[in-house]
């Protein structure tokens, strides 16, 4: 994918200097050439071909992640009990003394 997108600027560079070159062109035309008929439409083409290896990054890491989380111990939790609730308040309900 990468030679054929090398090729392809290589041609709109030759585009570009033929066209800056020439009696009638401008460097004007010629840069507008360039990025017009050169890096903008490649810009598209390789960022829509690389969207399925963008989306394969973002599910690994998503999938690390969650593995990651499942490995986690439990008892990292700060209630005493482990289970990750909030505790409950320390003092006793009105008429249940202990």
């Amino acid at each position: 994918m990468y030679l054929i997108a090398i090729a392809w600027i290589y041609v709109v560079l030759m585009m570009a200097v033929a066209e800056a070159t020439s009696s009638q062109g401008t460097v004007l035309g010629a840069v507008i050439t360039f990025l017009l008929y050169g890096l903008l439409p490649l810009g598209i083409v390789l960022y829509i071909f690389a969207t399925p290896a963008r989306k394969r990054l973002i599910r690994e890491r998503l999938t690390r992640e969650a593995a990651e989380r499942a490995a986690a111990p439990m008892a990292a939790s700060t209630s005493p009990d482990g289970g990750g609730h909030a505790p409950r308040d320390a003092t006793a309900a009105e008429g249940k003394e202990s």
